[in-house]
């Protein structure tokens, strides 16, 4: 007797063409990182256009990878509840409305409404994969998942360059989403042509309190976390949502163990195999929004006024400093893949945070000229890069087949939670450090910003070599099946994003 719960094989001669379910799919996938980095090179013009803080301006990525934390496990159950079709064009209709929502909207509320609502994009890439497990056969598969992999590159990277363009010297930020609003709709109208409908054949029921309450408690940690300059680190209300958080994700645990079909299985977040790929992903995570935001800030520093930086545009902070090293990500992804086959997963994940914790050194010490400041974008962003390449093999390996959907959700948290985490404190940082007489941040932010990200890289490499010495101790000679190197395949084809580092 089958299992009702298991996703169907893909089956040859279902009448799907290929090339053209991988383009719509692809388009999809694109929005995704295209929305996210969108706002990247434009916090600036944000804060002053809306005149507010830099640390609420932060709240435009932080709320968007809140969003992404809670919601990638809830969409990914429902499309195994209800079919990825019907949920796919859900998302990519509610991510519509958000973008529309984020172009006419001039009030910080509503815009972090909207970066919500274009949270829900980070549902498409395994609702993607999963179409594509079902719909294709296993000789084309691989090739599949490589193509619509690879987008996410391509959408990052076109997101910086579209929002130096139009966003420009002095432009407004509301600007670029007008691309991603045009590439939304154009992705809903495909995928409603030609994404095929098929029997739903999951069986159960979403933990919806899990979601509100895992929420509830990230937003009680990172709120304290960004305000904590202006409440004051000591102050009731600093305190108090610090110790509310801890209750409350504490109370998750104790929920999801008595819940049937928990969000997230507990004795999954305890596991040793499991631990190493969840905490390399929140460090890795936490050190990609520190590279982004600190070179960013940095080099758009007026150096005649704070002695330091360079004085750079938008566009130029886009495209000289932060675009090499989307390119570098997307020509190093597929070989770091091919790395991991060989080498192993873990070696490869120690190798890659060490370029991190070299890059964030050239950051933190030597950034007087630009050269510099791109060596060490493309350094962290190449640590990103083969961290996110090694992460699918260490989870496929560190559970049973059954479980690999879970775990990947499980991962995906970790990852979003980790850059809301390094997108609040740079933030954060750099807001807690203005000059009075300037109003601009003193040079020691960008410093401890740095230090910030070669520590979360650090803690990568610790991470990867106990992760090594567990294995030669304990062994994981557990025999995988064909489906399941078709998963690890995935690591070797441009997966994941060098902007946004999300699956």
């Amino acid at each position: 007797m089958s299992d009702p719960t298991a996703v169907p094989t893909a089956r040859p001669g279902t009448g799907t063409r290929p090339a053209v379910l991988v383009l719509a799919l692809s388009l999809g996938v694109t929005t995704l990182s295209l929305l996210q980095s969108l706002v990247v090179p434009s916090l600036g013009r944000i804060e002053e256009q809306l005149d507010i803080s830099a640390g609420a301006a932060g709240w435009v990525l932080t709320a968007n990878l809140l969003a992404a934390a809670v919601l990638t496990p809830v969409l990914g159950r429902l499309g195994d509840l209800r079919g990825e079709r019907p949920v796919i064009l859900g998302i990519l209709a509610v991510v519509s409305l958000g973008t529309l929502l984020a172009i006419v909207t001039t009030s910080l509320p509503l815009l972090l409404v909207a970066r919500v609502l274009q949270g829900a994009s980070y549902g498409l890439f395994p609702l993607s994969m999963s179409v594509l497990r079902r719909e294709l056969p296993e000789g084309r598969l691989s090739v599949a998942m490589s193509v619509v992999s690879s987008t996410l590159a391509v959408g990052g990277v076109a997101g910086l360059v579209a929002t130096g363009l139009l966003t420009g010297d002095g432009g407004d930020y509301r600007h670029p989403f007008w691309i991603g609003l045009a590439v939304a709709l154009l992705s809903l109208v495909l995928t409603a042509w030609l994404l095929p409908s098929r029997r739903v054949t999951g069986s159960g029921r979403v933990d919806w309190w899990g979601a509100i309450v895992l929420g509830a408690g990230l937003v009680l940690l990172l709120l304290p976390l960004s305000q904590g300059p202006a409440w004051g680190w000591a102050s009731p209300a600093t305190v108090g949502c610090l110790a509310a958080a801890v209750a409350v994700l504490a109370g998750w645990v104790l929920l999801q163990r008595r819940t049937t079909q928990p969000l997230v299985r507990p004795a999954m977040l305890a596991d040793r195999r499991t631990v190493v790929p969840n905490v390399a992903g929140f460090m890795t995570g936490v050190a990609l929004f520190a590279s982004f935001l600190a070179i960013l800030q940095y080099v758009q520093s007026p150096p005649g006024i704070t002695g330091y930086g360079f004085g750079a545009g938008v566009l130029e902070a886009a495209v000289v400093y932060l675009l090499p090293g989307g390119v570098v990500g997307i020509v190093v992804a597929p070989f770091a893949g091919r790395v991991v086959g060989h080498f192993g997963a873990l070696p490869t994940l120690a190798a890659g945070a060490l370029s991190g914790i070299a890059g964030f050194g050239v950051l933190a010490g030597l950034r007087e000229e630009p050269w510099l400041v791109v060596l060490a974008g493309v350094l962290t962003q190449l640590a990103v890069t083969v961290a996110y390449a090694a992460l699918p093999a260490l989870v496929v390996d560190a559970v049973e087949e059954e479980e690999t959907g879970v775990a990947n959700a499980v991962n995906s948290i970790a990852r979003s939670v980790g850059q809301a985490l390094g997108s609040t404190l740079a933030v954060t940082i750099i807001a807690g450090s203005l000059d009075p007489v300037t109003g601009l941040p003193r040079a020691i932010a960008f410093t401890l910003v740095a230090l910030i990200g070669a520590g979360a890289s650090a803690v990568v490499v610790v991470v990867a070599l106990l992760g090594m010495r567990g294995d030669r101790r304990g062994g994981r000679g557990r025999q995988r099946d064909p489906l399941a190197d078709v998963e690890r395949a995935t690591a070797g084809a441009g997966e994941w994003s060098p902007v946004s580092g999300i699956r």
